[in-house]
């Protein structure tokens, strides 16, 4: 882990103004800047950034975060990456943990610096070569595209490379996978009379190669071994040159082979990508869920693109979520994604795409497959083979669906499943929010703590807001309408009014905190972190940052994206703070006593509870009604 002192040191020296205008034309308005939103289609600029703040949030789909989080989202970074960076671009050096653990960056500096060197010189056979340009020709690709994507040619000799590289005896070049060599210490080039095609890392850095035969042999791809700087479950081909279309059709392809992803970018399909021969990994499928809310799988429709495609199902389920789609698109036997979109055209490859199989239909037909529903026998084994994929779905609302697509399937109850599953009730309805919570003394408070009764207890203090949710983008052909906010509660509005001023936390009275919503739990462990001296005071970015990948993130992101300088005036803002502790101090109450005149309904109360009832109702009449804070 990356220590969280050198996070909030990171962010405190960048501007996440000049980070995004790397990317993007900002133009100013009032105290932040506006651009169009890079991730949905729109034509007017909601996308604003806030220099104060040093937070981005997009009015339109609702994406928002740090100059971290711009480069995760934007570029497709995991979070190390884009740490690494955003440090390296002001001139910090990340320290040394456990994230890189005895990894040289010199060396992989150096490796990297030859792979490109290597891709120059194929490049250049490339053009000295018309048997490769024929080929290529033959394929139906252009100059253009071949240039877009680096192709190069391996000549035929044995030891070509030695053009190259002067020193072809040098360690490095074995290490990066450029060349081999035999029992006898004799050296060779990897590959030989072969069609090249650069694999490159997210910021655009050669790491290895696939290489195709030209005409028939054996292997048909060739691919880098595993390098300092190349593994393949983690990389995807194209993505470089695809990122900008994913962002603009909101969709990312993923193929097997390279030639389908130029073959298709040749027609006008270029938001392809391909996995490196080897199936879809965890670390690919996280990568594209953080590019695009879309994906679509696209197999050969014979058994080997079936098996492909199962296997992709499966490790996609822990990391699905219910904003996030994955359908799988199998294309007739005699073709593969390059063949088809030369005969069929790129019109009918995407009519194909918006037709392809959901991931829950798929799942459910995968498993009915070899099932005999005429039988018990079959239904009970259909159950059983489901348990382990259903379970592991990460999308509670899609896990819910698939569940009742099944039960209807084997002619089970919902419950039935949930039940046979070991998962809890699922169907059971939750408590509204508008019902009193379990009678629990005040919320840890109580009288006896001082929580309620004196509002002198308060002093002056501070608050949040809340409501937003993270980013989901539009569904695609239809526009985004904003969705009707509901009222906030004084718990919301408390947590946004300390996300906003957070050192604000230090007046908050913890016993009146509610630990029974991720707002009240979030306050309370932001209570906590300032009483221990380890809260970020010095902007909402950070403080978003340090709650990163914890149960209160979600809950503080929230907060965080609701935020907008013209929300309350910072004449009224304290005024705001002290009514909303007051209306959440009276709210409580007011819960307690009903709870109690509940209880004394259905059985007279015991000597305890009424004294208590007693007080709460004096409690209640000491708190007199307060004009409203302007909260425009």
């Amino acid at each position: 882990m990356i220590p969280q002192s050198f996070i909030q040191d990171l962010l405190a020296r960048v501007d996440i103004v000049e980070v995004i205008e790397r990317y993007l034309p900002l133009k100013k308005g009032g105290a932040n800047y506006f651009a169009c939103c890079p991730f949905h289609g729109e034509k007017s600029a909601s996308f604003s950034v806030s220099p104060t703040k040093q937070f981005y949030h997009c009015f339109g789909c609702g994406a928002h975060g740090s100059a971290i989080s711009f480069l995760m989202e934007y570029s497709g970074l995991g979070f190390i990456d884009a740490v690494k960076e955003l440090a390296s671009n002001v001139g910090m050096e990340v320290p040394q943990d456990d994230f890189t653990p005895n990894r040289d960056r010199v060396r992989e500096q150096s490796l990297t610096e030859l792979m490109a060197q290597a891709a120059r010189f194929y490049k250049e056979q490339l053009k000295r070569s018309p048997i490769a340009i024929d080929y290529l020709k033959g394929r139906g690709l252009t100059g253009e595209i071949a240039a877009r994507y680096g192709l190069g040619y391996a000549p035929e000799g044995w030891q070509a490379l030695q053009a190259a590289f002067p020193d072809y005896s040098a360690a490095s070049l074995l290490e990066c996978g450029l060349v081999l060599e035999n029992e006898q210490g004799r050296r060779y080039d990897r590959f030989r009379d072969r069609i090249m095609f650069p694999i490159q890392d997210q910021h655009g850095n050669v790491i290895g190669f696939g290489g195709r035969v030209l005409g028939k042999g054996e292997p048909k791809y060739l691919n880098s071994p595993e390098t300092p700087i190349f593994e393949k479950g983690r990389e995807l081909y194209g993505l470089v040159q695809a990122r900008q279309a994913i962002r603009d059709q909101e969709c990312v392809l993923v193929v097997e082979g390279y030639m389908d992803v130029v073959g298709l970018a040749q027609f006008g399909v270029g938001n392809a990508v391909a996995t490196l021969g080897t199936a879809a990994t965890p670390h690919h499928i996280q990568k594209l869920l953080r590019l695009t809310d879309r994906v679509v799988f696209c197999f050969d429709g014979d058994a080997a693109g079936r098996r492909a495609a199962g296997r992709a199902l499966e490790v996609s389920l822990e990391h699905l979520a219910d904003n996030k789609t994955l359908t799988f698109l199998f294309l007739p036997e005699e073709h593969d994604p390059d063949s088809f979109v030369r005969a069929e055209g790129p019109d009918a490859f995407r009519a194909a795409m918006n037709r392809a199989q959901p991931l829950a239909e798929f799942l459910l037909a995968e498993l009915k497959k070899d099932v005999d529903l005429a039988t018990a026998e079959g239904c009970a084994r259909l159950v059983h083979e489901a348990k382990p994929l259903v379970t592991r779905i990460g999308a509670p609302l899609l896990r819910l669906q698939v569940i009742k697509m099944l039960a209807e399937t084997a002619g089970f109850t919902q419950a039935e499943i949930e039940q046979s599953f070991g998962l809890k009730n699922a169907s059971a309805m939750p408590r509204r929010n508008d019902e009193p919570p379990p009678f629990d003394d005040f919320g840890r408070g109580g009288f006896d703590r001082g929580g309620f009764g004196n509002r002198g207890d308060f002093g002056g203090n501070n608050g949040s807001w809340g409501n937003g949710g993270f980013r989901g983008k539009r569904r695609q052909g239809l526009p985004r309408l904003p969705p009707r906010q509901a009222p906030q509660s004084a718990i919301e509005t408390l947590l946004k009014l300390v996300v906003q001023h957070p050192v604000w936390a230090a007046r908050l009275p913890i016993d009146l905190l509610p630990g029974d919503t991720p707002e009240g739990l979030a306050l309370i462990a932001i209570v906590d972190a300032m009483s221990v001296g380890d809260l970020p005071t010095h902007g909402v970015a950070a403080l978003t940052e340090h709650y990163r990948d914890t149960p209160h993130a979600a809950a503080v992101s929230r907060a965080a994206a609701q935020l907008d300088d013209n929300t309350i005036d910072e004449t009224a803002i304290e005024r705001v703070f002290n009514d909303t502790l007051y209306k959440l101090e009276a709210d409580l109450i007011e819960k307690e006593i009903v709870v109690l005149n509940a209880k004394d309904r259905e059985s007279p109360l015991n000597t305890a509870e009424k004294q208590r009832l007693k007080e709460l109702i004096s409690a209640k009449q000491r708190l007199k009604p307060r004009p409203k804070a302007s909260d425009s």
